[in-house]
């Protein structure tokens, strides 16, 4: 079977955009062997993801998401906004606020138009979860606030914040790559997140700025990872690390994250960018 894709990237975080929109979507079986290969980048396309654009019954699109590994991911954040712009540039829409239906809930994005093409968009990204059970994490009901964990001997404070998917954020100042890349497996796959983990190390530049890397659940490393530079301002929030408006920057690029004290939502703005588009013949 041919695949006619778009690859897409937001800030270093890029995708395989497959339209189901016309001829009708994949089963799911398909996808999840089709994700692996597709996001391969010596065999496949490569990406840290694949993107379904579907139709929705209660939105205006529905966006799947499925991992390098073939896991479903409940969220992108990056990935949504790439969503935004193929649905707009491709003319499915002519609105510059759409809702799109994913598996953490409809999110309602806002989308900044240059010269017919969209070049920019916010995303509300609703309320975060504070609670354990919202990631899930094992161990007494309440929030996961600078919480030891035990990993290799050492004990690492993490605070976990939901946004729709699960991420945990500690801190260390210089932020390096040889820390999470140590970290960041071991984290993930900890026992006390029965359905794996995303996460991030912070290191606070101010009050309203950060730097952050991320280990992605399902991916590894990445350049970037929309929920989780939410993730990472909220959890620096609750820590009286930063205020609530901060532009949290990333190896592919800035993000502007805000969290609402007057609705309590989460607010990401970024860019969208459609790397090319071609053809694939699907493993069979």
């Amino acid at each position: 079977m041919e695949l006619q894709f778009t690859k897409m990237q937001g800030i270093g975080n890029d995708f395989v955009v497959a339209d189901c929109l016309i001829g009708g979507a994949l089963s799911e079986d398909t996808l999840q062997s089709a994700s692996k290969f597709l996001c391969d980048r010596k065999f496949g396309i490569g990406g840290d993801g694949v993107l379904l654009v579907l139709p929705s019954n209660g939105a205006d699109y529905k966006m799947r998401m499925f991992n390098p590994d073939g896991t479903e991911a409940e969220m992108c954040g990056n990935g949504i906004r790439c969503f935004a712009k193929f649905v707009y540039d491709r003319g499915y829409t002519n609105k510059t606020v759409i809702t799109v239906e994913t598996l953490g809930g409809v999110k309602s994005l806002a989308l900044r138009v240059q010269d017919g093409a969209v070049d920019q968009v916010k995303v509300d990204m609703g309320a975060p979860g504070l609670e354990r059970a919202d990631l899930p994490m094992t161990g007494e009901a309440g929030t996961a606030l600078a919480q030891p964990v035990k990993v290799t001997g050492a004990s690492v404070l993490v605070t976990g914040v939901s946004i729709g998917n699960p991420h945990i954020v500690y801190y260390r100042s210089p932020a390096t790559d040889e820390s999470v890349n140590h970290l960041g497996p071991l984290l993930e796959k900890h026992p006390l997140f029965p359905r794996r983990t995303n996460v991030h190390e912070v290191e606070v530049l101010s009050r309203r700025e950060i730097k952050m890397l991320t280990w992605e659940r399902g991916a590894g490393r990445t350049l970037a990872c929309g929920t989780g530079a939410c993730a990472c301002v909220v959890a620096s929030v609750l820590n009286d690390l930063t205020d609530r408006s901060v532009m949290a920057h990333l190896p592919g690029g800035d993000l502007l994250i805000e969290w609402s004290e007057e609705d309590n939502h989460v607010y990401m703005t970024g860019t969208a960018t459609e790397v090319f588009t071609g053809a694939i013949s699907l493993p069979s």
